[in-house]
């Protein structure tokens, strides 16, 4: 009996000083934007609905596409009877070789002298953190990333916390929804001398908007005259114009300039394999020895971060980059993509500017490139959509274009009209 009544008065002690939860002081997050437009979009029972939020490809009927040749290539992979081995630090190396010549060239100099260090990646976001925590640890001028303004919504966040500052440069112009060219050039030419300015590759996510072959060669200029580094993000290649060779245009030109580059690769987009997280990550340098030295300070970096990278979507890509077959179906099959995103671009334009005749000037919607545009549609035209007629995107108004069909197109127009003439 004096066992059980000291036990509970323990209790009853214990209980009244007991102290909070750990993590009691942690404070909630905030909700991911585009996490929410799915979960919104997932609820809605009205069959008229439409997600714009999603990044990832869909087909002509609204569903995820798996490319041929990925199918062929797991064929091949499975008839191998492969084994599933730990892969080197730096990844699967007959695929690194070969992503690095997708994107620079087989005739780039670099590549002939052997002087590009490259590691696979956990995806086009893995390639970036590994690029961010090398700069910050190695780059002996400003530790200081410039952004452009917008920019993928991970980039900030990624750069912060590789240990950069991060300052941002102008970019897209909300008066005529084109590239602030004067803008971003005053911008890069006022960066301190030797800061690192991030470029996507092609296809700028999330505006679309691309400078063009002759503004690039300007940006290539200015860079070598202010001594800034530039890292490329090249997570469309062959995905915006349907060319692998186009889109790399930007990132072949710097280096045919003399420029050593960061370049940040993806192959979600333009391979379909968005769950497998493969990618690569690559610096250009000056000559071999340098190479292996930039080398073991990348597997350094990797290491402890999470060991070595997937095995599986390395075979995937690296089976397609090596078949010559393969790889001349793979190209044809990015070109159908890119191609149905071109061909909703031009309905959508002809919607609005000739048939609803919407107010609004919508030439935008066709130049620019690549899964994202941003429309120009206010905040709360995008709410009026959401939620009188079931279209959901981001707040800023930039829609993804694989999200567009043959049976879903008119009624996302009609309700554009209907936005921005206030009539929802």
């Amino acid at each position: 009996m004096l066992t059980t009544a000291a036990a509970r008065r323990s209790a009853v002690v214990f209980r009244r000083i007991a102290p909070l939860s750990t993590w009691a002081a942690v404070p909630a997050g905030p909700p991911d934007p585009i996490l929410g437009i799915t979960e919104a979009f997932k609820a809605d029972q009205d069959p008229r609905k439409i997600n714009l939020g999603v990044g990832a490809y869909r087909d002509e009927y609204g569903k995820p596409y798996v490319l041929n040749a990925v199918k062929k290539a797991e064929e091949k992979i499975i008839a191998a009877k492969q084994d599933k081995e730990y892969l080197a630090i730096t990844g699967l190396a007959t695929f690194t070789q070969n992503a690095a010549k997708l994107a620079y060239g087989v005739d780039s100099e670099p590549l002939k002298q052997n002087a590009v260090s490259v590691a696979q990646s956990i995806s086009g976001t893995g390639a970036l953190r590994i690029g961010g925590a090398f700069m910050a640890r190695h780059y002996p001028y400003a530790k200081i990333i410039y952004l452009p303004t917008p920019t993928w919504g991970n980039h900030m966040p990624l750069f912060r916390d590789s240990g950069l500052e991060v300052r941002r440069y102008r970019y897209f112009d909300s008066k005529t929804v084109g590239l602030d060219f004067a803008g971003m050039k005053e911008d890069l030419k006022n960066a301190p001398e030797g800061a690192i300015v991030l470029l996507h590759a092609c296809a700028h996510n999330p505006t679309g908007i691309d400078p063009t072959q002759q503004q690039w060669k300007e940006l290539s200029d200015i860079v070598a005259e202010k001594k800034l580094f530039p890292f490329f993000d090249m997570a469309y290649q062959g995905f915006a114009s349907g060319s692998t060779t186009r889109d790399a245009f930007a990132v072949r030109h710097f280096v045919s300039q003399g420029h050593h580059v960061a370049l940040c690769q993806s192959f979600a987009k333009n391979m379909g394999l968005y769950g497998e997280r493969v990618g690569a990550f690559s610096l250009t340098t000056q000559n071999e020895e340098e190479k292996k030295r930039v080398d073991s300070q990348i597997k350094i970096i990797i290491r402890p971060m999470y060991s070595n990278p997937p095995l599986h979507g390395a075979h995937i890509a690296n089976t397609i980059l090596s078949d010559p077959e393969l790889y001349q179906e793979w190209e044809g099959e990015v070109k159908g993509m890119a191609d149905r995103i071109i061909n909703m671009r031009e309905r959508l334009y002809d919607l609005l500017t000739h048939e609803l005749r919407t107010p609004g000037e919508w030439g935008h919607i066709k130049s620019q490139i690549g899964m994202f545009s941003f429309t120009g549609l206010k905040t709360e035209h995008c709410k009026a959509l959401a939620e009188k007629a079931h279209i959901y995107m981001t707040m800023d108004g930039r829609i993804s274009m694989a999200g567009l069909n043959g049976s879903n197109i008119g009624y996302f127009a009609q309700g554009v009209d209907a936005a921005v003439r206030g009539n929802l």
